[in-house]
């Protein structure tokens, strides 16, 4: 059964003085899932998520959260996401209780208990009523997210949101997510430049390059038949000529040859070459990673 759509963008662009800087996005959230969203340094990805949470105004297309136009009906589809774009904004002189307490008086109907469940759900209970100075990296990003969650948003929107964290940070959060996702049936669209994180994190992938989004798929199928194999010969040049007449090819600069993985002919290949005179030095498998598929659709283009 088809997941209920929860975002929804079509044809959004963003033109600044002459320039058309988006250029037509069309793309959907649903419910549950987690979304990755990726692009080299200047694609328009920032710049998309400010028209998605309504901090600045597309020049045409158009945006819907849960059923809402946000030109139409702004106060309805803004009640619907949560977001940190780029650092979560927080009073350091204050608790965390505080600041929650602090944001809930800007929202109808948010006290005391949904301060609490927050609080819970990003694992604060026993440091909320320090102050925010005291707390590490994590723990700000953290509280950020229960900030964005106060309003019980059926979106969430996180920039950049393992942006200085150390590894077990990252894996935390990344946990997290996944359980907002998963458990608490949350749609989160991710930011990042952490390219094996977004393989990790993401059910689905948008990668963009130059105001446009070039595809838009699962991990899964993006990756598929992207296995490799890595070899090691001497000499060099026989070993290619040899691999060459039974699959393609790839040189790399470091001198190794890949071509596909393929488990039954693998081994005869590597008979073939032993057999005539070529010496293996090394054969490794490679599995597929998002960030070679990224080079390869953006043409090289290195992420922020």
């Amino acid at each position: 059964m088809e997941k209920k759509i929860t975002l929804s963008v079509r044809d959004l662009k963003k033109t600044i003085g002459r320039k058309e800087i988006i250029k037509g996005l069309t793309f959907d959230l649903r419910e549950g899932e987690v979304f990755g969203f990726l692009g080299p340094n200047g694609a328009g990805k920032t710049t998309t998520i400010r028209m998605l949470v309504g901090l600045i105004k597309p020049s045409s297309g158009k945006i819907e959260l849960c059923g809402y136009n946000i030109d139409h009906h702004f106060r309805e589809a803004m009640q619907n996401l949560g977001c940190i774009v780029e650092n979560p904004e927080l009073y350091p002189y204050l608790s965390g209780y505080n600041n929650l307490l602090h944001f809930a008086r800007m929202l109808d109907g948010v006290g005391d208990e949904r301060i609490k469940e927050v609080t819970e759900l990003v694992g604060l209970t026993e440091r909320i009523h320090d102050k925010v100075k005291t707390y590490s990296l994590g723990m700000r990003q953290r509280l950020g997210i229960a900030q964005a969650l106060l309003g019980n948003p059926k979106i969430l929107i996180l920039d950049e949101p393992t942006n200085g964290l150390d590894p077990a940070g990252i894996r935390e959060m990344r946990e997290f997510i996944r359980f907002l996702a998963e458990k608490e049936g949350l749609s989160v669209l991710v930011s990042s430049h952490l390219l094996s994180e977004i393989q990790l994190l993401c059910d689905r992938v948008a990668i963009m390059t130059r105001g446009t989004i070039i595809t838009i798929d699962t991990v899964q199928h993006l990756l598929e038949n992207r296995e490799r194999m890595v070899w090691r010969l001497q000499p060099l040049e026989k070993g290619k000529e040899i691999l060459e007449k039974w699959t393609a090819i790839e040189v790399k600069d470091d001198d190794t040859i890949w071509t596909e993985f393929d488990a039954q002919k693998t081994p005869e290949w590597n008979r073939r070459l032993v057999n005539e005179g070529v010496s293996v030095l090394e054969m490794n498998r490679r599995m597929p990673v998002l960030e070679d598929l990224f080079l390869e659709l953006t043409g090289g283009e290195t992420i922020d």
